[in-house]
């Protein structure tokens, strides 16, 4: 994963490793999106990491899947911590790649054979990924990554 260098903020930054980790054990993200009209859209979604990409499993009948079609590009936020000493997030963006049947309905798709089998232990404990036909897959492989870990802070 190429990791953006950051200006500000290097001492909080996570490590390659720490991203993965991270991004890994973490359940849900904010998916932003743009309108037609330029105003952004923010929404939740389960998501599964495999190391290089964020997959995203959205309902295609919602706004964010069509805002999605009209303009891929996105920016996604995983964070996590309740109190300033255990803020710790990653922020996402680039471009999304749709891989996969619209709406999925379980064809063979050797692409998509990793992402389901995380999401679908991820999110549902099982080993293979149940299919409603209502959901399609985007792929985020990012353009730039910023993160931030104020637990390094150490108290300060």
């Amino acid at each position: 994963m190429t990791v953006t260098e950051q200006r500000r903020g290097r001492k909080i930054m996570m490590t390659p490793g720490e991203l993965d980790a991270f991004l890994t054990t973490q359940r849900t993200c904010r998916v932003a999106t743009v309108s037609a009209d330029g105003a952004p859209h923010v929404s939740a979604l389960w998501f599964a990491w495999d190391g290089t990409s964020l997959w995203l499993y959205s309902v295609v009948r919602s706004r964010r899947w069509a805002q999605l079609r009209r303009d891929p590009r996105v920016a996604v936020v995983v964070d996590s911590g309740e109190e300033y000493d255990q803020l710790c997030g990653v922020e996402l963006s680039g471009r999304v790649e749709f891989v996969g049947e619209v709406p999925r309905t379980g064809e063979l798709c050797a692409e998509l054979d990793t992402a389901e089998t995380l999401f679908a232990r991820k999110n549902f404990g099982l080993d293979e990924m149940p299919h409603d036909g209502r959901h399609a897959w985007a792929r985020l492989t990012p353009e730039k990554t910023v993160s931030w870990d104020f637990r390094k802070l150490g108290g300060a």
